[in-house]
């Protein structure tokens, strides 16, 4: 267990990071360095298949980028670390599946950051907008992925407005997975990330590449590259004893044991 603004923990093949900023969960620029450094490790740990994000607290997950620092100094447009803002928005070659828990307020920067996960739960009293309009600034991944995410009309809504919205209007238009009660929130969490620390890590890498790579490509494009093994972890996960061990287990009528080689 580390300490700091940025606390981890692991189980088996499982990384728990925790945002921990009173009062708010504030980001600022060494906090976005160390969250950096901090799946930069999970990316490169052979030994580690999931992430689960979350922060400390009922009353916030995260509001975004800590503007009290920036008044103090903090440059907006600073080094934020590997990795970008939040450490994951920018993180290359991240092919590991990553979970965000969100409990109570998610906005701006905060949001961003739960957008760059995988898959994201919310308890019930959760709450998120992007606000930057307020301030005179871009909401600038937001921008980039939400109209690619839920319908553009809803995503220029948010993003023109910076009105607010529940966790039933986010799982509406499917930002989250799943809604919880308060006090539920980490256990389904970790049941998930229980359920893909048992599955394919080299699988999870492949679909995490092509999803990433293909999305500025044609179909046609994309799907020759698969089929010819052109993207590097497919040419790893068809020449693995993994692979194979997936092809015998269905024959031997067994559950797979996966090696991630």
């Amino acid at each position: 267990m580390t300490e700091g603004p940025i606390r981890t923990r692991r189980e088996g093949a499982i990384l728990e990071v925790t945002l921990d900023r009173p009062k708010a969960n504030a980001i600022d620029l060494v906090t976005s360095r160390i969250m950096g450094e901090t799946f930069r490790a999970f990316r490169d740990d052979d030994g580690l298949r999931v992430a689960i994000l979350r922060a400390e607290g009922e009353k916030f997950f995260c509001p975004g980028w800590d503007l009290k620092a920036a008044a103090a100094g903090d440059a907006v447009d600073g080094d934020y670390g590997v990795g970008g803002f939040g450490g994951l928005q920018e993180l290359p070659h991240l092919n590991k599946p990553v979970i965000c828990a969100v409990n109570g307020i998610c906005c701006g920067g905060g949001l961003e950051l739960a957008l760059s996960c995988d898959l994201i739960l919310a308890s019930s009293n959760a709450t998120f907008a992007l606000p930057e309009i307020r301030s005179g600034t871009i909401a600038d991944a937001a921008s980039l992925k939400l109209p690619k995410r839920i319908p553009y009309h809803v995503a220029m809504d948010l993003l023109l407005t910076g009105r607010w919205f529940d966790a039933e209007e986010a799982l509406r238009w499917g930002i989250l997975k799943e809604i919880t009660a308060p006090e539920e929130l980490m256990a389904k969490a970790w049941e998930l990330a229980r359920l893909l620390e048992s599955g394919p890590p080299l699988v999870y890498a492949a679909i995490k590449e092509v999803v990433r790579e293909a999305e500025a490509m044609r179909f046609q494009d994309a799907l020759n590259r698969i089929t010819r093994r052109q993207f590097a972890t497919v040419d790893r996960l068809y020449g693995s004893e993994d692979n194979l061990e997936g092809a015998k287990a269905f024959a031997e009528g067994r559950d797979p044991v996966w090696k991630g080689r």
